[in-house]
Formats: C-alpha cells, sequence, structure tokens
C-alpha cells in the first residue's frame, strides 16, 4: 500500500501530541481521521468499535491520555484515570484485533521505578511505577498488546504547545527573579513535532514491539534543562537547585528520579533519532515567540 493510501485514525487529536501528528500526517498528505475523533470516548467499547468500523483505519495512533499525573493520586479521579488509560486502550485494542489495523500506543518514563542510573532499555522487564499514572500507563501498555499488531513507545518529559514542565518555567521568570528547579530527576526532553514524525514513521513502516524516543543530546537534570532554555530565551532570572523531597508538595504523586530512557533501538531498526535538544528548544522558542 502506498504511504498517499494509508488511513490514520489519531485519538487525542485535540492534545498536544495529537494536534502534531495530525500536522505532520497533513504534511506527508495522508489521509487521517483527526479532529472528529476528538470526540471519541474511548471509554466506550462500542464507540470505540463503531468509529474504526466506519473508517476502517491502517493504524490508530492512540494520544489520547489522562496525564494530570498529581491529580490521579485523588482517590475520587483514580476510577477516571484508569478508565482513560487502561479500558480505553483495552477498547482500541481489540478493536483493532478486529479490524486488522495496527495500534501505536504512546507511554511513559513513569512505568519505572525511577531507580538507581543506568538508562532504561526497551527490553527492560523492571517494570515497578511508583505512582497512580504510572501505573495506569504500565497497564495501558499491557492493554495494547491485545491488539494483533501493535507498537509502544515510551517517552518523557513531553513539551510543545500548552502546559509543560518547559511552558511553566518560562512563565514563572516572568514573575519571579529566582525559580526552584529540582536537580536530582534525570532524563531527556521530548517535543512534540518531533515525536509526532517518529511515529508515523513507525505506522507507515509497520514497526512492532517497544521503542524509547526522547530528543537527543545526553541526559539532564530538570535543573540543568532549565538553564538551557533560559540561556536560549535571554531570561536573566536565577534558578535555585533543590530536590524533589524539598520541592514536593502535600498531595503530590511521586516522582521517578532515573527517567533514563535508552533509544538506541530506533537507529538499530533504521529509524531516524529525534534531533538535538537544543535545537529542539530553538524551535520550540521560535513558535512561541
Amino acid at each position: 500500500m502506498s504511504v498517499s493510501k494509508m488511513r490514520v485514525l489519531v485519538t487525542g487529536a485535540s492534545g498536544r501530541l495529537g494536534r502534531e501528528v495530525c500536522r505532520e500526517l497533513d504534511r506527508r498528505g495522508m489521509e487521517h481521521l483527526g479532529p472528529a475523533s476528538a470526540k471519541l470516548d474511548i471509554r466506550s467499547a462500542a464507540a470505540v468499535r463503531e468509529a474504526l468500523g466506519a473508517y476502517r483505519p491502517d493504524a490508530v495512533i492512540h494520544c489520547a491520555a489522562w496525564t494530570a499525573v498529581d491529580a490521579a493520586e485523588r482517590a475520587e479521579n483514580i476510577p477516571l484515570c484508569r478508565a482513560v488509560n487502561v479500558d480505553g486502550t483495552a477498547n482500541l485494542a481489540a478493536a483493532c484485533r478486529e479490524s486488522g489495523a495496527r495500534l501505536i500506543h504512546i507511554s511513559s518514563d513513569y512505568v519505572f521505578s525511577g531507580e538507581g542510573t543506568a538508562p532504561w532499555t526497551p527490553e527492560c522487564a523492571d517494570l515497578r511505577p511508583v505512582n497512580v499514572y504510572g501505573r495506569s500507563k504500565l497497564d495501558a501498555e499491557r492493554a495494547a498488546e491485545a491488539a494483533e499488531q501493535w507498537c509502544v513507545v515510551r517517552t518523557s518529559w513531553l513539551f510543545g504547545e500548552g502546559e509543560s514542565f518547559l511552558r511553566s518555567l518560562l512563565h514563572l521568570a516572568r514573575e519571579r527573579d529566582r525559580v526552584r528547579v529540582v536537580s536530582d530527576q534525570i532524563g531527556a526532553p521530548t517535543f512534540a513535532p518531533d515525536l509526532a514524525r517518529l511515529l508515523v514513521d513507525l505506522a507507515v513502516k509497520g514497526a512492532g514491539g517497544v521503542y524509547h524516543a526522547t530528543n537527543e543530546g545526553g541526559y539532564v537534570s530538570r535543573y540543568e534543562l532549565a538553564g538551557e532554555i533560559f540561556r536560549l530565551a535571554g531570561i536573566s532570572a536565577s534558578l535555585e537547585p533543590v530536590t524533589t523531597a524539598e520541592f514536593a508538595r502535600p498531595g503530590a504523586a511521586p516522582r521517578p528520579l532515573n527517567s533514563r530512557l535508552d533509544t538506541t533501538k530506533l537507529a538499530r531498526d533504521s529509524f531516524a533519532p529525534l534531533p538535538d535538544r537544543h535545537d529542539a528548544l530553538r524551535r520550540y522558542l521560535a513558535r512561541i515567540g
């Protein structure tokens, strides 16, 4: 099948990553169902089955998710978090299996415990999430495997349009002379447009299994990343390094300290790695003005 004839359904098309996936599909001239899927309630098995039956996609790029990490810790929110992340993914996997579509599922560094300093590989079996959100994403990964054709892509520190760690930093820098940032959480940022390009590549080439994807350029602490974007943006506010324990607020979800994802499988399987993070940060700043 030629790329131009491939049909892709994008869940969460109104979200930060879903919008970028739709733009990437548009750029390549590929047929896709994006904006309408924003109205699709993936918690309904019947609705999902009907949507895939009507559109008959060759691939589903699943960007819809509950991502409010702290809110997920509240007892009243746990059922909703799991309904979206776990049940919704299970519904998509079942519908993909019935229709023959490939499921590309987006997951997170939060499926890991965050212990140690070694980068987590896609093959690592030591999956011990430390918070409700992480457990829901791990269970969602397992649900995605029920699709006959599936691919799981774990990423970390996603930023782009809308709210993100970097957006919050830039906002705080306009209000304060000094900004506190945790220095013991280590990982790598991921620019949504760069991840979107990879997700479409994976769908087009029929990739399967688990991949890790972040911008290249090595691992960095959130504190160091803040310093980089402040320098690029010409921000004069000073930064104060603090530990995760010092920064934690009452009721906040525990955070993994080691979010290093080993992305080398991408190159081994002939997929282009994501660009260097400094290039991504410059493009991000140019986009938000």
